[in-house]
C-alpha cells in the first residue's frame, strides 16, 4: 500500500512541478538530466507545489 501511495506521489509532483516551475520554460540538457531535475523537483518539492499547481488550475483556467 505504501508503494502505491509513494508512486501516486511521485506522479503528483512530476504534474505540479511542470505546471508550476517548469510551465514555459525550455529544457536543454541531455534527457537523463532533464528527467532527474524534474524528478528531484517532484520527490523534494512535491509537497508545496501539488497544492499551488491545483489552485491555478482551478482558478487560472476559469
Amino acid at each position: 500500500m505504501e508503494t502505491i501511495l509513494v508512486l501516486v506521489y511521485i506522479a503528483a509532483g512530476w504534474w505540479a512541478a511542470n505546471r508550476t516551475i517548469f510551465a514555459n520554460y525550455a529544457m536543454f540538457g541531455t534527457w537523463n538530466s532533464i528527467v532527474l531535475m524534474k524528478l528531484v523537483a517532484a520527490l523534494f518539492l512535491g509537497w508545496i507545489l501539488i497544492p499551488i499547481a491545483l489552485i491555478k488550475e482551478f482558478l487560472l483556467n476559469k
